[in-house]
């Protein structure tokens, strides 16, 4: 039986907007190279990279009954992503988000959360999850449906099971502590924050000191992302920096679940820890070389051969 992925959580319809020169002042109209709107989300993300990777991938995730459920839908189906599993809410509209894009300068956000509020634990079927190789959740806390306990449920049943777990989060700067997280992270076998979320938990500003104390409370690997400046990993015995790969950036929109979907691609491949880490940071390299989440994202044999030639610095203590 070939491996699986599961992937839960976000599901969005996001609106790309530019690149433009400037954002417009009020009442004034500025010209822009166009709109266009793609599936986005962790979940979706993560899924549609696994999959242009040659990884076998299903994606759980509630939309609403409109044209963005179908944007996400069709845009999964067409790459091979299992759909079968993305619910429809009676009452919300698939959530949305216009991402603004001025050249030079961070990206800018309008939201609107719609269907991913509903989704919940009763979405994931234990016997389809016992099937999987690994199994990802994505934005953990920004989902008021997926309670603790439900979780909890879910990563005992997968580790029992011997499926890998890995779980991210989406944090608001008001989260502070371990609450609710303290009981889900002895069953997390990869735990994939960024630093600043990784403080709002740990209370602590040295990405090494922040995955020492989340191994403690039980995570088995912490990888914590660093932005421009790399990646961080601790197994409990060591710990690995990892740098960035460079690119003329288009777009650095989806980086973070691309490096999410190459961790995921190398735990199926069985890589160790210096080659997860280059595997993954090519792949969220890749994102950033077209408009839109996934469009950049390396093949199987794209990524094998840009690491022929490429290489960032690792160090370990």
């Amino acid at each position: 039986m070939s491996d699986l992925v599961g992937c839960v959580g976000l599901l969005v319809a996001d609106t790309f907007c530019g690149p433009m020169d400037r954002l417009p002042n009020e009442g004034e109209l500025v010209m822009t190279d166009g709109f266009v709107t793609k599936l986005g989300g962790n979940a979706a993300n993560v899924g549609l990279d696994l999959a242009i990777q040659g990884i076998s991938v299903d994606v759980v995730g509630m939309v609403g009954d409109d044209d963005g459920a179908k944007i996400i839908i069709d845009g999964l189906s067409a790459a091979g992503v299992g759909t079968d599993q993305i619910s429809k809410s009676d009452t919300s509209c698939t959530s949305q988000t216009s991402i603004l894009l001025v050249r030079g300068e961070d990206r800018r956000y309008c939201h609107n959360f719609g269907a991913n509020a509903e989704l919940t634990t009763d979405s994931i079927d234990l016997a389809w999850l016992k099937t999987l190789t690994v199994f990802y959740l994505g934005g953990l806390f920004a989902m008021p449906g997926l309670q603790t306990e439900g979780l909890l449920t879910i990563l005992k049943e997968a580790k029992e099971a011997g499926v890998i777990t890995m779980v991210d989060v989406v944090l608001p700067e008001t989260h502070k502590g371990y609450e609710g997280l303290d009981k889900l992270l002895p069953y997390i076998d990869i735990f994939t924050p960024n630093d600043d979320e990784a403080e709002l938990i740990t209370g602590l500003s040295d990405p090494v000191e922040q995955a020492k104390a989340l191994h403690a409370y039980g995570a088995n690997k912490v990888i914590i992302t660093l932005g421009g400046n790399g990646a961080l990993a601790y197994d409990g015995e060591t710990i690995w920096r990892s740098g960035i790969f460079k690119m003329d950036a288009i777009d650095m929109s989806g980086c973070g679940d691309a490096f999410v979907s190459g961790i995921i691609a190398a735990q199926v491949k069985n890589l160790g820890m210096a080659d997860m880490l280059s595997y993954a940071s090519a792949i969220g390299a890749s994102a950033t070389r077209k408009i839109g989440c996934s469009d950049g994202i390396f093949t199987s044999s794209e990524v094998e051969d840009f690491l022929k030639t490429e290489s960032i610095t690792m160090s370990t203590d």
